[in-house]
């Protein structure tokens, strides 16, 4: 087990080192400057100081060293955009609401979609089947972002139940977090329900209901433990997305998350804040693969890690 985490460590730094060059570089080769942008156009001057105050009058494979070295000391450098403003502060703010809204959107969609994907599975009233299926059809065609738009203008700006700007209280989740989760939650009750009718199907759950044991204890005990490794497979990726927020939701909504940083980074071609966030974002998908992998593992004793 420990080789097998030490070998998926490896090329997890090697997967980060390739996202950072290729980000890096992509973001060189695309014609325009930080400082396009400016409502005032600066003098010739100015730009050439601003250039050599940010290192990018440097050639661009000079640039990329000096990016790595720093990187390697935990140094990942100042914001253009910010004037100066150090990308670990700029994280360091925002990273707590995208962490909070994404632990409570994840939740909301395990147990939502976990619930109806069960009782779609062992109903006997065929409506309410149908009802989850159309449901889960739904959640998978619809973008979240216009679900989101639905639900700011129909509880929010319409009917004004719920408060839809920040997460200054626990009411202000509610329409982010919805929008963040229909699509999983249609995933997550698809898989179950398919998974479950596959499980409840093999000899071994067959011979335990023909112990006696009851129908009840039969799915809990077996069948959804067995169900269950599809949606923690597809739950990992899951989790480092929600954890590092949904751009267009959080800008939506006004959330001051890293989810809206990336948004504004990339517009105003911030350098230095896109290579933070993305190389953030990596690593949130790399260790959520691991543990994903070792929890498969843990539940069916069938899977054997570093094979």
């Amino acid at each position: 087990m420990l080789k097998y985490i030490m070998k998926r460590l490896a090329i997890g730094i090697v997967t980060l080192f390739l996202l950072a060059t290729v980000t890096f570089f992509l973001m060189k080769i695309i014609p325009g400057s930080p400082f396009a942008g400016e409502t005032i156009k600066l003098p010739a001057k100015v730009l050439d100081k601003l250039y050599e105050e940010y290192g990018l009058d440097k050639p661009i494979l000079e640039q990329y060293v000096m990016y790595m070295k720093n990187l390697l000391h935990g140094d990942l450098g100042v914001s253009i955009y910010r004037k100066g403003k150090s990308i670990e502060t700029i994280i360091k703010n925002g990273l707590p609401y995208t962490a909070r809204l994404g632990a409570v959107s994840f939740c909301f969609a395990l147990v939502m979609g976990v619930t109806m994907g069960t009782v779609a599975a062992f109903t006997k009233r065929k409506w309410l089947s149908n009802l989850v299926l159309f449901l889960a059809t739904v959640g998978v065609s619809m973008p979240g972002f216009l679900l989101s738009v639905l639900l700011l203008l129909l509880f929010g700006v319409v009917l004004q139940w719920l408060p839809f700007v920040g997460l200054s209280s626990p009411l202000h989740y509610i329409l982010p977090a919805m929008g963040m989760a229909f699509y999983p939650i249609s995933m997550i009750a698809r898989l179950v329900r398919s998974s479950l009718r596959e499980v409840m199907k093999q000899d071994y759950m067959v011979l335990a209901k023909a112990k006696g044991t009851s129908e009840k204890l039969v799915i809990w005990r077996h069948g959804l433990k067995n169900a269950m490794l599809p949606v923690i497979t597809y739950a990992g990726p899951l989790v480092a997305t929600m954890l590092t927020g949904s751009f267009v939701i959080e800008s939506l909504y006004s959330i001051p998350g890293i989810g809206a940083e990336f948004v504004t980074s990339i517009t105003n071609r911030d350098y230095t804040m896109i290579m933070a966030l993305t190389i953030l974002y990596g690593a949130f998908i790399i260790i959520a693969n691991l543990i994903t992998d070792i929890l498969n593992a843990w539940i069916d004793p069938r899977i054997k890690l570093g094979k």
